[in-house]
C-alpha cells in the first residue's frame, strides 16, 4: 500500500481532547503521549488497533481517511475490484439483502465486487494443515494485522513464531489477480484501520464508515441502484471469519483441549496476557488464535451504536442463508483451482521497545507523586496505566505527566484549597485591621484637635476654681461646690490626656527586654483585690525580645486592670502565659470574668466605646493598646464568652510580637 503508512494511521484533534486519559487506558501499547494535558498519538509506536478511536467519547481520535484516494482510483478508468470483509452483514443491518450493497458498490464504479470470505476459506485450509501437521511448535495466528505489528515491535523475539500465512484480505487479492491479471486494482472494504497499512499488494483500504460517507456523497442508495450478487469465486464458511472463533470454525478445527493445544484470546488485554505467557514458556507449545478486537465485527471502522451480539446475529443469519444456497461442487472446484497460489508470507522483527529507566530515576519520579513506599502505590489506573510504576516509567520516557495521577492531583488540590482558605482568612483579617487602622487614624486626628482646644480652657477653669476655693472660709458651703468643680475638671483633663495619648504618633524606642521580667513588673504595678488571683506561666525558649518597655508595660497593665474590673463580686482568676516560636513571642492574658457580648467584640477597639459603667471608663484604653501593638508590628486578637450556657465565661487577649524588629 504505497500511499498509506502505518505511522500515520491515527490522529488527535486537539480542540476536542478533554484530558480523560481513556485513550491511554485502552491503548495496548501506550502509544499516547500527554503534553500539557493533551493526548497525542505517537505514530512510531501505534499498531493501528483503533481502540483509542472507539473509546474516545469526544471524537478527538480520528483515523486516516482513504475515501478520496479510492474515488480517484474509480475515476481513473482502470479496472478496480472491491473486496468486502466478512463482517459487512453486521454493518449494513438496514439492508434487506446483501445484493443491495453489491449494487451500490457497482454504482460507485467498481468493476468487480467480491467477498474476502473466499480468501478466508483458503487461509483456513492453510491453518488446518499447519495445526494438524503435528510438526507445529506453537504458532501465533497472523490474520489480524494489529497483532502482527504488536509482535514485531514489542515481542520481536517471537516474530519467527508468527504463522507464515497471509491474511484473508491479501489472499483474496492474490486470487483476483490470478483471475483478472496483475493490472487489476484492489480496494479492501472492512472494519479495520490497521488493514490500511498491512500490505502493499492492496492498492487502497477503506472502512465501512468511509464507504457510507462515499455512498452519501454520491447520492447512492438501495432505491436508485440495481441489486446484484457478488462476483465469483463464492465463499463457504469463510463468511464467519469475522466473529469470535471464526478462524477455527472455518478451518473445521474443534476447540477441544483434550485433542489440541489451542488458546483463543480476543481484546486488548486478553491477547497481551496470552502473548506474555507464551513468551514466558508457560503455553509456548500452544497455537494462539488472537484478535485485537473482540471479533472483527467490533472493529473501529464499524459504525457506532450497534450492539455486539446484534452484529453477531446478523452475520450468523447471512452465513446460514449463504450455506443453504451454496453450490458445493463449484465451491470445491474454485478451492482446487486456486490452491496452487502461494499464501505464505515472511515477517521480520522491528524492535520498538524503549529501554528500561534506572531504578533510582524511577524512584525519584515516584517521590514527586507522593509515593515513597509500596503502600503509597494505589495502582488505581486513573492515569491510564495499570500501575504507578508503569506511570513513572512513562513520565521518564516523556509519554506521561505527574498531573495524570488523580490521587496525587486531588491531594495537591486539597492542599491548595487549604492554603487558599488560610490566605483568604489572612486577607480578611488584614482588611479588617486596615479598616480599623484607618478608623483610628481619623479618630486620632479628630481627638488631637479636640484635646488641644479643650486643654487650655480646662486649665483656666481648674486654676480659678482653686483660687476661689482658697478664698472661701472652711465652713463656707460653697467650698463643696468648688471641690466638685475641681474634681470634675480633673476628670475632664484626664480624658483629654487620654485623647492626646491616643492621638499622638509615638515612636517606639526599641531595646532588648526580658519578656518574663517585663510581665512580672507589670503584674506588680497593679493593685488587685484579695478575692482575685493572678497566675503567671512563662513557657519561653528564649525570653529576650526587642520592644519599647514603657509602652508594652502600659499595654500589659491596662489589660490586667481590665481583667480585674471584669471580675464579679466573688472574684476570679487571671492567667498570664508567655509562649514563643523562633520568630515571635505571645502574651496571653485570660480571665474568668463576665466576658464580652458577641455583638460588642467588633467594637472594643473603637475609640470611646466602653462597656463599663458611666464615669468608670473613657473607651480609650483598648484603642491605645491596639495602636501600641501595631506600632510594634504585632497582632492582637480576642476571644470571649459572656453566655454561661455555652461554657465558662471569660475573656482571653492574645498579643503576638516579633522578637526582632
Amino acid at each position: 500500500m504505497s500511499k498509506s503508512f502505518r505511522s500515520d494511521l491515527v490522529f488527535t484533534i486537539k480542540d476536542r481532547c478533554r484530558v480523560c486519559y481513556t485513550c491511554v487506558r485502552e491503548c495496548p501499547v501506550k502509544a499516547i503521549q500527554i503534553i500539557n494535558g493533551q493526548a497525542q498519538v505517537v505514530s512510531q509506536r501505534c499498531i493501528g488497533c483503533g481502540n483509542c478511536v472507539k473509546v474516545c467519547s469526544q471524537n478527538a481520535k480520528v483515523f486516516l481517511q482513504s475515501k478520496y484516494e479510492v474515488n480517484e482510483l474509480l475515476e481513473s478508468g482502470q479496472k478496480v475490484a472491491a473486496i468486502v470483509a466478512p463482517s459487512f452483514p453486521a454493518e449494513f443491518i438496514e439492508l434487506e439483502d446483501h445484493k443491495q450493497l453489491v449494487g451500490m458498490l457497482r454504482a460507485l464504479g467498481f468493476s468487480i465486487v467480491a467477498e474476502v470470505s473466499f480468501g478466508a476459506d483458503m487461509i483456513a485450509k492453510e491453518y488446518s494443515k499447519l495445526i494438524n501437521s503435528g510438526k507445529s511448535e506453537g504458532e501465533i495466528s497472523s490474520d489480524c494485522p494489529a497483532i502482527v505489528y504488536y509482535i514485531k515491535h514489542y515481542y520481536p523475539n517471537l516474530t519467527p513464531r508468527l504463522a507464515p500465512i497471509v491474511s484473508p484480505m491479501v489472499a483474496m487479492t492474490r486470487i483476483l489477480r490470478k483471475k483478472e491479471g496483475d493490472k487489476l486494482k484492489v480496494v479492501f472494504i472492512g472494519p479495520c484501520i490497521a488493514k490500511k497499512a498491512e500490505s502493499q499488494e492492496v492498492d487502497e483500504a477503506i472502512t465501512f464508515r468511509e464507504l457510507r460517507e462515499l455512498l452519501e456523497e454520491k447520492g447512492i442508495s438501495p432505491g436508485n441502484t440495481i441489486p446484484t450478487d457478488f462476483d465469483p469465486p463464492h465463499s463457504g464458511k469463510g463468511s464467519i471469519f469475522s466473529i469470535s472463533r471464526g478462524l477455527l470454525q472455518t478451518a473445521g478445527i474443534r476447540e477441544d483441549i483434550s485433542e489440541r493445544n489451542i488458546i483463543i484470546a480476543e481484546g486488548s488485554q486478553s491477547f497481551k496476557d496470552a502473548i506474555r505467557e507464551f513468551e514466558g514458556g508457560v503455553v509456548s507449545d500452544h497455537h494462539l488464535s488472537l484478535l485485537c478486537c473482540k471479533g472483527c465485527i467490533m472493529g473501529p471502522g464499524m459504525s457506532k451504536g450497534i450492539p455486539r451480539y446484534a452484529r453477531r446475529t446478523q452475520v450468523g443469519k447471512y452465513v446460514r442463508n449463504k450455506l443453504g444456497r451454496l453450490d458445493n461442487e463449484a465451491w470445491q472446484a474454485d478451492m482446487d483451482f486456486y490452491s496452487d497460489i502461494d499464501f505464505s508470507v515472511d515477517y521480520f522483527p522491528e524492535d520498538r521497545r524503549l529501554p528500561q529507566p534506572l531504578p533510582d530515576d524511577i524512584e525519584k519520579v515516584l517521590h514527586t507523586m507522593g509515593k515513597y513506599n509500596p503502600h503509597d502505590h494505589l495502582n488505581c489506573g486513573s492515569c491510564g496505566y495499570d500501575t504507578c510504576f508503569e506511570h513513572a516509567v512513562a513520565i521518564i520516557n516523556g509519554f506521561a505527566e505527574v498531573e495524570m495521577c488523580l490521587p496525587h492531583t486531588i491531594e495537591k488540590l486539597h492542599h491548595s484549597v487549604h492554603e487558599l482558605n488560610i490566605t483568604n482568612d489572612k486577607l480578611a483579617s488584614a482588611k479588617q485591621q486596615l479598616m480599623q487602622s484607618e478608623k483610628l487614624a481619623h479618630m486620632g486626628q479628630l481627638s488631637a484637635g479636640i484635646a488641644h482646644e479643650l486643654n487650655n480652657p480646662l486649665g483656666v477653669i481648674t486654676m480659678y476654681a482653686n483660687l476661689l476655693f482658697d478664698e472661701f472660709p472652711e465652713d463656707d458651703p460653697r467650698r463643696h461646690d468648688l471641690e466638685l468643680i475641681v474634681e470634675q475638671t480633673g476628670r475632664c483633663r484626664k480624658i483629654v490626656g487620654g485623647l492626646l495619648n491616643f492621638a499622638r504618633k509615638n515612636q517606639v524606642n526599641l531595646s532588648d527586654v526580658d519578656a518574663v521580667e517585663l510581665t512580672l513588673r507589670s503584674i506588680e504595678s497593679v493593685v488587685k483585690p484579695s478575692n482575685i488571683s493572678i497566675q503567671f506561666h512563662p513557657h519561653l525558649s528564649h525570653p529576650v525580645i526587642s520592644l519599647d518597655a514603657d509602652q508594652m508595660m502600659q499595654v500589659l497593665t491596662n489589660l490586667v486592670k481590665n481583667a480585674i474590673e471584669a471580675m464579679p463580686e466573688i472574684g476570679g482568676e487571671i492567667i498570664i502565659e508567655l509562649t514563643d516560636s523562633p520568630s515571635e513571642i505571645n502574651f496571653i492574658i485570660s480571665d474568668t470574668g463576665t466576658g464580652i457580648l458577641k455583638e460588642n467584640l467588633d467594637k472594643i477597639f473603637t475609640p470611646f466605646f466602653t462597656t463599663k459603667e458611666v464615669g468608670k471608663g473613657t473607651g480609650l484604653g483598648l484603642p491605645l493598646i491596639y495602636g501600641i501593638v501595631k506600632m510594634h508590628k504585632g497582632k492582637i486578637s480576642v476571644h470571649s464568652n459572656a453566655n454561661p450556657d455555652e461554657g465558662s465565661t471569660g475573656t482571653t487577649f492574645t498579643i503576638s510580637l516579633p522578637k526582632h524588629q
